[in-house]
């Protein structure tokens, strides 16, 4: 017998639904007026797409005024971001459309009040882009040949994907997403915790994830199947598909933050250098998806206007000057304007190599080309030394607008559990661009452990401004035997003023990331005759 209560799920989806029709009516003039009282502009609806049995999923659509059987417009579809409805491009949607797209966006699979379950980027979501375009070609007038799609996240993974999938698509942006998910997660093999737990949360709160992801993220956390899952990430990583991009052929538009601390610069700028399609590569200050936020709340906004200004280029054939700029187009953090380059590797003009020299008294080493070998320098591990990569979203945030990088004091770093070396003053201002390489030999005394490197900027008091970092763990080497590690930080931009040292710092313990350091273990760090520890830093 019905109780007659209507259930928990059903009765806030239902709300949702009521909050979202407020929401469109709100940030788009005309939605719910009659039609007699409606503006003259693109027309709005919300739409259920079916994509398989059983599931349905919740989109909206701008149609531009004019468009018709006749007249066939350019389609953008915009996957929301994880954990995110469709109205979060409803501005920057209504923008392309009455520029003269079709629009449509909309909920991903397992989100929210769209059916299935989350699969993480799996095939069923790649193919979702697709049956997508297919009810766009069946239900409204988009030109088959003018097909792109736009998305921030979880959106701009899926658009590339879909682009290695499907050779309709002809244009991609794909803001503040990811090439390598394994790279991204697991870089320096190395569970990146805070961000994980921040998609973790996330999606159990607004979804419904696939016994898939929970299996994954046992697995994660727990360092378990780590080839399966290697396997599960690849498959889910746009760079698997990088030759099939290219043979489609579409022109691919990336744009991310320094800072993201989901998807780190590296592997996305790693993947643009192999892409051959018309292409162009963004960076600036911030974190996850913080440049396009000011943008989606209908702001101006550099990254989407240069999105827009890609797609008219690519779907329209307007030619307003975005293909005759320089490709690769940076900012760099704290100060300094764009620049522009022919390619990813035309940021570094030149390389600082500098020799990590013996500790001493002083336990702080030189940096210098020509620093001594045979020392070595121990530290204790499990301790957070005070050195650290900072919050996801918080402290990238406060670089971005406040202008005010992770900090600590050099001078007063415990040598007990961090290893320091630093350089003499820079004679002149020096511009980090590109990816520092450290070479170092580890002496650990088990057979797995986990190190971080940072890099700072240090002024005359001693503050130490965080310029990149790098976390490096490792499984299976035999205790009190030395072994070489090789490690690219953090790509990033960032210039160091005359007078100020620069000094790397290597401790155990971060925030940001699981370490595997077994209780009162150590780790030593030299610098063989035969085999030199050095850093070498990227400059302009």
């Amino acid at each position: 017998m019905s109780s007659g209560k209507v259930p928990r799920a059903r009765t806030v989806r239902s709300r949702l639904a009521v909050v979202l029709a407020v929401l469109a009516a709100l940030l788009v003039p005309g939605v719910g007026a009659a039609p007699q009282a409606a503006a003259a502009g693109p027309a709005f609806r919300f739409v259920d797409v079916p994509v398989a049995p059983g599931v349905v999923l919740k989109a909206n659509v701008f149609v531009p005024a004019g468009a018709d059987a006749a007249h066939r417009a350019p389609v953008v579809v915009l996957p929301a971001s994880w954990s995110m409805p469709q109205i979060e491009y409803v501005a920057q949607a209504k923008q392309l459309a009455e520029n003269g797209y079709i629009a449509l966006s909309y909920t991903a699979r397992g989100f929210w009040l769209s059916g299935g379950e989350i699969g993480v980027a799996g095939p069923d979501d790649v193919a979702d882009v697709s049956r997508m375009i297919d009810w766009a070609l069946a239900n409204t007038p988009a030109d088959p040949a003018r097909i792109g799609t736009v998305g921030v996240s979880y959106g701009a993974g899926l658009g590339l994907l879909a682009a290695g999938h499907d050779p309709r698509i002809k244009t991609v942006a794909a803001l503040s997403g990811w090439a390598d998910l394994v790279d991204s997660i697991y870089a320096g093999q190395t569970q990146h915790i805070q961000s994980a737990a921040g998609l973790a949360v996330a999606g159990y709160v607004t979804g419904r994830p696939s016994d898939e992801f929970g299996q994954f993220l046992v697995d994660f956390l727990t360092t378990a199947n780590v080839p399966e899952l290697i396997a599960w990430a690849n498959v889910r990583s746009p760079a698997t598909y990088l030759d099939r991009i290219n043979a489609n052929g579409p022109a691919v538009m990336l744009a991310n933050a320094w800072g993201d601390s989901i998807f780190p610069p590296n592997q996305l700028a790693e993947f643009y250098e192999k892409l051959t399609v018309p292409k162009r590569l963004e960076f600036r200050p911030g974190d996850h998806a913080t440049p396009e936020i000011p943008g989606l709340a209908g702001l101006p906004n550099d990254t989407w206007a240069n999105t827009r200004a890609w797609l008219d280029h690519h779907l329209k054939g307007v030619d307003n000057g975005i293909d005759r700029q320089p490709p690769v187009q940076i900012k760099p953090r704290i100060e300094g304007g764009y620049e522009g380059y022919a390619d990813w590797a035309d940021l570094t003009g030149s390389r600082l190599n500098l020799r990590l020299g013996d500790n001493g008294w002083s336990r702080t080493g030189p940096l210098a080309p020509s620093a001594g070998t045979g020392w070595t320098t121990p530290i204790g591990t499990n301790i957070d030394s005070g050195a650290n990569g900072g919050v996801i979203f918080l402290t990238n945030l406060v670089e971005e607008y406040l202008r005010i990088p992770p900090m600590v004091s050099v001078p007063l770093l415990p040598r007990a559990v961090a290893a320091v070396w630093q350089s003499d003053r820079l004679a002149s201002e020096s511009q980090v661009r590109g990816t520092t390489s450290l070479h170092v030999t580890v002496n650990p005394s088990a057979s797995a452990g986990t190190f971080v490197a940072y890099l700072y900027d240090v002024d005359s008091l001693g503050v130490g401004k965080l310029v990149t970092h790098m976390p490096y763990t490792f499984f299976g080497k035999q205790a009190g035997r030395p072994f070489a590690a090789d490690l690219d930080l953090l790509a990033t931009a960032y210039d160091v003023p005359a007078g100020h040292r620069l000094a790397l710092v290597i401790d155990t313990v971060d925030p940001l990331y699981i370490e595997q350091n077994p209780a009162f273990s150590t780790l030593a760090f030299g610098s063989p005759s035969a085999d030199p520890s050095w850093i070498s830093v990227p400059l302009r």
